[in-house]
Parts: structure tokens; sequence; C-alpha cells
């Protein structure tokens, strides 16, 4: 009886883990460019339940203890990409992440490209960071250059000027891929970042979150369900248990 708690006790774990994922982009459903948080539930063999009264344990004679155990994720799957007619707003159209530096000079990278232009004439993000260039230097307007124009492929224009290209990083491994706050990542070792060659760059468009709110709504209903579950199975083992102390007392 003791196993069956720890199981319903993990399986509670796991399912407060997937509500916070759920919360989190229900919250973030408006962002542009987030991401989709997931949780990945799998169930994992701690030990043996003894099916033969005096066999020893882990010797294979008895049934594997499941305890179910959680894991984050991130699904990169596209949002769609929807027009608002700004000259800074570009929208990435496949697979590929605009690069921009943080203050401490680490790269992180996003898929909002809701950009601007700073006093300087710096291109920046919505938090202020230089969006970079191919090359790694900040993309810097003329001062009258007139309105700039982005091709296909990411490259900047200023009338018959060229600022640059756009830098347009991919990963190898997106699982070492972490979220930070405003839709930005940063890459762990062994990432594998590296400069998209063919990207597909739209001016005067923006990508919308890749959440749907209908399927999270639908998902926190069943993970109360399922809590309410776990709980009652709880409460039932926990009353057997203390019938047994009882009954041997």
């Amino acid at each position: 009886m003791n196993i069956g708690l720890y199981q319903s006790a993990s399986a509670l774990g796991a399912l407060e883990r997937w509500q916070d994922a759920v919360s989190q982009n229900i919250t973030s459903s408006q962002v542009t460019g987030y991401k989709r948080r997931t949780v990945q539930v799998q169930s994992e063999s701690r030990g043996e339940i003894m099916a033969v009264p005096g066999s020893r344990p882990d010797s294979g004679e008895g049934t594997a203890a499941l305890y179910p155990q959680s894991r984050y994720a991130i699904a990169f799957k596209a949002g769609e990409n929807s027009p608002t007619r700004r000259e800074l707003d570009f929208a990435l159209s496949g697979d590929g992440f605009f690069t921009v530096r943080m203050p401490d000079d680490t790269l992180a990278y996003t898929r909002c490209g809701e950009f601007s232009m700073r006093a300087d004439r710096v291109l920046v993000n919505g938090q202020g960071l230089e969006v970079l260039s191919e090359s790694g230097a900040p993309i810097q307007f003329l001062p009258q250059g007139g309105a700039p124009v982005v091709n296909e492929d990411g490259t900047l224009r200023q009338g018959d000027a060229v600022l640059g290209r756009l830098g347009i990083a991919n990963a190898t491994t997106p699982s070492r891929l972490i979220p930070l706050a405003g839709g930005l990542f940063i890459a762990e070792e062994g990432a594998g970042m590296e400069n998209v060659q063919t990207p597909v760059v739209q001016q005067g468009y923006l990508e919308s979150s890749n959440v749907a709110s209908l399927r999270e709504m639908v998902d926190l209903v069943s993970i109360g369900r399922a809590y309410e579950a776990n709980q009652k199975l709880i409460q039932t083992r926990d009353k057997l248990l203390e019938r047994s102390i009882e009954t041997l007392a």
C-alpha cells in the first residue's frame, strides 16, 4: 500500500508541472513568436513489487514498480504569420531564429521580429537588444537612406545601400535551447547553432504564438480530473493503511 501512495504522490507532482506549463501557455498565447511549453510524462521503474513472498528485491521475480516522471519540452512548430504593414516587423517562414545580443554580450535567439530603430539608428528588438547581422555586427540605418526594405533572404537595404543581412540561425539540437522571458532563447553547449543559408523573411508580418488556447483549456480540465482522482486514491489507501495498523495493534 505504501508503494501505491508513493505512485499517486509522484503523479500529483507530474500533474502540477503540467498545469504550470499549461498556465504559462495560456498567459503567453498573445506573445509574438512564443513557443508552446509541453510536459512529457513517462513511467520509470523504481524497483520491484514482490509477487512471491520471500523473494529477493530486484531479483526479477516481482513486478516492476512504475512511477510517473515528467520532463519539460518546447514545441518549436511555427505560428501563423499575420500582416502588420510595419516596415520593421519581420517574420520567418520555416526554421531559424533572429539573433540578438544580450547586455552581457552573450547571444540570444528569438522568433519575435517586432523590431524598432534606436535613437542612434541601430536596429533593436522590443527589449532594446541589438539585432545582429549575419557577421555578428549591429545593423545601423543611414540618416537619410529612405525606407528600409528586406529581401526574402534577409538582406536589409535602404535605397541602393546594403546595410547587411539579418543574422538568422538554427539549432541542430533544439532541446539544448533554454527559454527566457520575452520569447528569447539562449543556446546551451551542444545546441549546434548554425546560420540558415536560405532563410525566408517576410517584411510587414509578425509570427503569432503556436498556442491553441482552446486546447490548453481542455488540458486544464483533464489535469483537474486526474489530480482529483489521484487525491481520492491517496485518501483511500491512507484509510486502508490506518485500518491495517489498528487491526494489527
